[in-house]
């Protein structure tokens, strides 16, 4: 068998797979075709994957922490196979987004922090574009000899797909067809100038050179009576423009085929548009694609560098970053795009507004809480109540926006009205019984729910004190006081210490929730662990108390995490599959990030960040769902995504980052009155010769920025530190390589003995503006 190219690798040859299933490949050139074999499963990998499921404890993730530098990407992508499918929630049969089964990117052009008004749905696998839903118009792309294979339907000749620079909004796919012809794609959504519709463009480029055999590169929109234009440019119809073609194209009434001889290679175009619109006469070539592909690269570069920056010595992770700012831009206040989540999901998407606000997005952030208030509170109202204060609190706390407090506050105040009377009326206990979640109808006090509300009371408060409304101020804390004291009785009561020294604490106060042997083994177990975090992450359980640290154990020994991400039935992928048979659902792990966070567990967050990278998101491509198979579903080779893109998952990955390098600590009130800095960092990322930086990164302290500079025995620090009196506590942790332990510190020059040698943290407390530091260690 003839070796294929690098730059065209199979899908299984770069993910590492079976020699088995690696030894598929085309014959020499010339050969006759063959049938694809399509990658499968070995017993003994759907083995390892169940013992680990079965185990009380994180077995990978512990492996991980005990590896010598701690966990790391390489490590983490061991354990599973790749994320590639994309399924809608079933009960029975697999059902898919796709008509390949495969994922789709959203490449759109937003404006003004509200998103995408038109979004197009790459497939990954190169195969298909789709109009802003998943049964929606769609471009369709074939190739090969006789134009009836898919591109990219045999996966074992597909290679990873990527994004252009390693993250912006370009799909770039390699793939091997059944005769051996190679094939280059590239597709992105842009605007240009001649027309004021969003255009996906595809350029492809197959090489025949060494094939005795000629083929055809076949796209068929799924719009019909086209017809080309006078000037042969375009496919229009009723006086819009469908389509852009290249030269060589030829249209045959339902499809435009570009033909490229045998011992030849040949680059084609095509221009589709996602939403058809009248055009200007426009000549679709090289340098026209390129012209609208700088375009979009322009675009998304300046979106970024008006944000703030959170650099590390680590591509992949910046790669990560910048693409998930760059999908949650794009959807904004949509939980998910071209799906049934396409949706502003009340919850979830609080939490990813505050999260595109710490990166400096404050359009995004305000435009998503905006239009929170314009959709019902729904059937959970206390919940919804409680993350609309919090997430308001924390958007003027960053961005000081008095026009955003003063055309809400109304809204919020009558919030706090309710939650009192509700009070009142039971008794100044507990806030009353409402629905669990949106997937659970049972009526409840929730723990989750009514922590969030107390939460969201305390941090409005603050900032009704701050602006001048000390009447609003002082009613929202008195109820948060009241409803404290309520539930911080409610969850000792009924709180169960376990023989293992681990505490259970019910999310379903006074209904005798018992605690679960394994989370996941049963549906009520899977929920609190998704819900649970939202209590923890609120304080309720005060940071580093005993009962804090007692919960956290409860979370490690019983079947809470995997490969640091959140455990989960996965019942919507799954269907009816018993025990081991679970999933994660990584959306969740935010509220887990932070409760890791405010207890300085930072190992556990290295290892959440580099879980997700690996196993909670697809490769070069960085896109996720609502939650993931982990154990191996029959027939299916891939492990598949519920309804992705998702934009809570995506939070959590960038607040998982943020924390690692920017960690607000909290008062007794619940109000940030502290910076803990790099606390939670990869020990590798302060290696010789790494660089750490953090640039604007918007605090409720004001702007922040720092460098971290490593070098054999030395890291040098500079750091801008907002000038703000609220700012009690200064901390900068400096996780050294394994074996690292400080032995001085210099402070604008001078010896400075504020630090701790053993964990490397120096405190900073009292210091403002900018302050220059030299660390030397030895091991």
């Amino acid at each position: 068998m003839q070796k294929v190219a690098p730059a065209f690798l199979p899908l299984v040859l770069v993910l590492g797979l079976t020699a088995a299933v690696a030894a598929i490949s085309v014959h020499a050139a010339g050969a006759a075709s063959q049938r694809c074999v399509q990658p499968r499963t070995t017993s003994a990998y759907a083995a390892s994957v169940r013992w680990a499921l079965k185990s009380d404890q994180d077995v990978w993730g512990n492996e991980l922490l005990r590896a010598s530098g701690g966990p790391s990407y390489e490590r983490a992508s061991r354990y599973l196979k790749p994320l590639l499918l994309a399924a809608k929630p079933t009960r029975g049969k697999p059902s898919y987004l796709t008509d390949s089964g495969v994922y789709y990117l959203p490449f759109g052009w937003p404006a003004g922090g509200i998103g995408a008004h038109t979004v197009a749905l790459h497939v990954a696998d190169g195969s298909e574009v789709l109009a802003d839903w998943m049964n929606g118009r769609k471009l369709t792309i074939r190739v090969g000899a006789g134009s009836g294979e898919r591109y990219g339907s045999c996966l074992s000749q597909l290679a990873t797909p990527q994004l252009l620079d390693g993250y912006l909004p370009v799909l770039e796919t390699r793939y091997v067809d059944a005769s051996g012809v190679r094939y280059r794609q590239e597709s992105f959504a842009g605007r240009i100038d001649e027309t004021h519709g969003l255009v996906s463009f595809v350029r492809l480029t197959a090489d025949a050179s060494r094939s005795k055999r000629g083929v055809r590169i076949v796209f068929t929109p799924s719009a019909r009576r086209l017809q080309v234009s006078a000037d042969g440019t375009s496919l229009v119809h009723g006086g819009n423009t469908y389509l852009y073609l290249g030269a060589g194209a030829h249209y045959d009434g339902t499809s435009v085929a570009y033909s490229v001889p045998a011992g030849t290679s040949a680059t084609v175009y095509l221009g589709w548009f996602v939403d058809p619109h009248p055009s200007k006469p426009f000549v679709l070539d090289e340098t026209s694609y390129l012209r609208a592909r700088q375009t979009v690269a322009n675009f998304w570069t300046g979106e970024l560098a008006g944000a703030a920056t959170y650099e590390v010595p680590e591509q992949r992770v910046n790669d990560a970053e910048r693409s998930l700012l760059i999908q949650n831009a794009t959807l904004a206040w949509r939980y998910s795009v071209g799906n049934t989540y396409e949706e502003l999901s009340n919850a979830e998407m609080m939490e990813a507004a505050q999260v595109m606000g710490e990166f400096g997005f404050a359009g995004v952030d305000e435009a998503i809480l905006r239009t929170s208030f314009w959709r019902k509170l729904s059937k959970s109202p206390i919940w919804n109540m409680g993350e609309r204060l919090g997430a308001s609190a924390r958007y003027y706390l960053l961005f000081h926006d008095d026009t955003y407090l003063r055309r809400h506050t109304p809204a919020l105040a009558a919030y706090v009205a309710w939650l009192g009377n509700q009070l009142a009326a039971n008794g100044d206990r507990l806030l009353p019984r409402e629905r669990f979640s949106a997937d659970i109808g049972a009526s409840v006090f929730g723990l989750h729910s009514q922590a969030v509300a107390w939460n969201g009371l305390r941090e409005m408060a603050s900032v009704w004190s701050r602006t001048g409304h000390p009447g609003l101020a002082a009613r929202a804390r008195s109820i948060a006081a009241r409803l404290g004291s309520g539930l911080n009785a409610a969850w000792r009561k009924n709180s169960t210490r376990l023989s293992d020294g681990s505490l259970f604490v019910p999310v379903r106060l006074v209904d005798g929730e018992r605690p679960y042997r394994t989370l996941t083994e049963s549906r009520p177990g899977s929920y609190w662990n998704l819900v649970m975090p939202y209590a923890l992450a609120s304080g309720i359980l005060r940071p580093h108390s005993p009962q804090a640290e007692g919960v956290l154990q409860y979370m490690l020994d019983h079947g809470s995490r995997i490969l640091g991400l959140v455990r989960a039935g996965a019942y919507s992928l799954y269907g009816k599959a018993r025990f081991p048979v679970s999933g994660s659902d990584q959306v969740y792990g935010l509220n887990v990030a932070r409760f890791l966070a405010d207890n300085d567990r930072p190992d556990q967050l290295v290892l959440s960040l580099y879980g997700q990278l690996a196993a909670g998101m697809t490769a070069g491509t960085y896109v996720s769902g609502e939650g993931a198979t982990i154990a191996p579903v029959r027939g299916e080779y891939y492990r598949k995504m519920l309804l992705p893109p998702n934009a809570g998952s995506n939070s959590t990955f960038l607040e998982t980052l943020r924390l690692m390098l920017v960690h607000e600590v909290d008062g007794p009130r619940g109000v940030p009155n502290g910076l803990q800095l790099a606390f939670a960092t990869p020990r590798a990322w302060l290696r010789p010769g790494a660089r750490i930086n953090v640039t604007n990164a918007p605090t409720s302290f004001g702007p922040l920025s720092y460098e971290l500079t490593a070098s054999t025995g030395e890291v040098d620090a500079s750091l801008e530190v907002p000038p703000s009196s609220t700012l009690r506590t200064l901390q900068l942790r400096l996780r050294l390589p394994t074996g690292g332990r400080l032995t001085s510190v210099l402070l604008d020059g001078r010896p400075y003995r504020r630090f701790d040698r053993a964990s490397g943290t120096i405190d900073l407390s009292g210091r403002r503006g900018y302050v220059d530091l030299e660390a030397h260690y030895r091991r």
